[in-house]
């Protein structure tokens, strides 16, 4: 039996939005959501009769044409041209777990009252998410700046009865849906399209995707690091908390803590070692990863604000009497975030690689490429060219994309933030990231195999145990793309 969560004007929470996502709750509007909207369309409606002057995007044009007034039998039309016009994506199909997230974070916004749509089109936006119809969304489009538009032109086709949905991972016509569900295309009101079109949650669900999966890619990058670290023989000296203490980036000390506590009792960490200082990306795990948490802070509570918010335009003020037009669509908050968290995920790959070569160097009392018969054997040679290259490529991700901007709708949208183009690139660095763990999870299991029969610790063995039953050990050159790629799911389907 399926979970229901009410959507109500509680903070939304990460922790509550992976239960979402994992425990497939279905969702239903709270009594206090459904009163919120009835006032606010109620409102927008009165103030439709009693109002001589125009309301930008209820009875005008858009962008540059708001100065045009549109005549009242006129405003149905007006809102489904709104979305057929603006439905201009193309590119690459959004996953339909994305496009999940994106209904999911629509339906939040619409719920506060201050849109002014119908209580009819939220609940059809709540039907799409329950019954697993995903609009059709593709990448490019979108400018982050009068919101999501065209990709939320797509999200809203299919309430009309156009464009295609994603059922069970088949694409069908929307046309479809009245006699599949018995869903008759709505009869969009003034506002309601520009509602379904303005906001950013084509930028927020990708961003938030990202969040939600780097999440747990830091929790592996430090568990296999530390694994790396005892197949490197290093010094745990580093990780001394009075090493941190005096230099208490709060990042850096929790890493700090977390390399410890994964080592502790690991007979390899305990041993006399042979060099007095380990390279870098061994040694300064702590202050890299440290960064990166610290940076990821700041996009997660960036993030939290905007799932949390109203970003349509104009918005419904009933009680203070007021329908103001302002900027809450514009983006430039989830573009400089994502930019900064492709630029804080890359260093992870950055350092990750470092070790991969490390470790594959012949240094340390470790075969070189770590393999029986160097030479006769090719060995992990090329998993590190692999995952140089992926790291180059990532380097090129980070270029950042909110620091550009072009004009648009004749000078009206004169500054755009190019957030869409920057989550979508930073989900190519978080998707890297993962094979580059891999690959380095690959590489340490195997130079573990060399240091029997000293072992690590048993949190760290019993990774290692269950990873080997998935990728054995090397003796011999063999294929090595499937083992990679044996890593790559391991890393996406164990817990730790």
């Amino acid at each position: 039996m399926s979970h229901v969560h009410y959507i109500d004007s509680d903070v939304l929470g990460f922790s509550r939005l992976q239960q979402l996502l994992e425990d497939s709750y279905k969702l239903a509007l709270s009594e206090e959501a459904i009163s919120n909207i009835h006032k606010a369309r109620a409102y927008l409606n009165q103030k439709q009769k009693e109002r001589k002057d125009p309301i930008y995007g209820v009875n005008t044009g858009f962008g540059s044409l708001c100065n045009i007034k549109i005549n009242e039998d006129k405003l149905t039309y007006l809102q489904e041209n709104l979305v057929m016009s603006h439905a201009c994506g193309t590119g690459d199909r959004v996953d339909d777990s994305v496009v999940k997230l994106m209904l999911l974070l629509k339906i939040q916004s619409l719920s506060y009252g201050y849109s002014g749509v119908s209580l009819e089109l939220v609940e059809r936006l709540i039907d799409f998410y329950n019954a697993g119809v995903f609009p059709v969304i593709y990448e490019q489009g979108s400018l982050g700046a009068s919101g999501d538009l065209a990709p939320l032109a797509h999200l809203a086709l299919p309430l009309i009865g156009k464009g295609e949905v994603s059922i069970d991972h088949k694409i069908e016509k929307a046309g479809l849906l009245e006699e599949k569900f018995g869903w008759k295309p709505l009869v969009l009101q003034s506002k309601e399209g520009l509602a379904l079109l303005n906001g950013t949650q084509f930028m927020s669900a990708h961003l938030l995707r990202n969040v939600l999966k780097t999440k747990s890619l830091m929790k592996w990058a430090d568990t296999i690091a530390a694994l790396s670290i005892d197949a490197f023989d290093c010094n745990m000296a580093p990780f001394d908390a009075l090493v941190h203490k005096v230099r208490p980036h709060k990042g850096q000390v929790e890493t700090a803590r977390t390399i410890r506590d994964l080592l502790q009792g690991s007979q390899l960490a305990s041993t006399q070692k042979q060099n007095v200082q380990d390279p870098y990306s061994f040694r300064c795990v702590p202050q890299v990863h440290g960064a990166t948490r610290d940076a990821l802070r700041y996009v997660e509570q960036t993030l939290l604000t905007e799932i949390n918010s109203v970003t349509d335009n104009p918005n419904v003020f009933a009680e203070a009497d007021k329908i103001i037009s302002g900027g809450n669509f514009h983006g430039q908050p989830l573009g400089i975030s994502a930019d900064v968290m492709a630029i804080a995920v890359s260093e992870i790959g950055n350092i990750s690689e470092r070790r991969i070569y490390q470790l594959v160097s012949g240094l340390r009392g470790l075969p070189t490429f770590l393999v029986n018969s160097p030479g006769l054997n090719s060995g992990f040679m090329i998993p590190q060219y692999t995952a140089a290259s992926i790291v180059s490529q990532n380097k090129q991700l980070c270029t950042p994309a909110s620091v550009d901007s072009i004009v648009s709708s004749n000078g009206q949208e004169d500054h755009v933030s190019m957030g869409a183009n920057a989550v979508t690139k930073l989900s190519r660095v978080v998707d890297n990231l993962e094979r580059i763990l891999a690959i380095e999870l690959f590489n340490a299991s195997q130079a573990m195999y060399f240091r029997l029969p000293l072992k690590s610790s048993d949190s760290l063995e019993a990774v290692l145990k269950a990873f080997r039953l998935r990728v054995p050990f090397v003796n011999e050159d063999k294929v090595m793309a499937s083992e990679i790629q044996n890593a790559i799911d391991f890393i996406r389907n164990h817990k730790i």
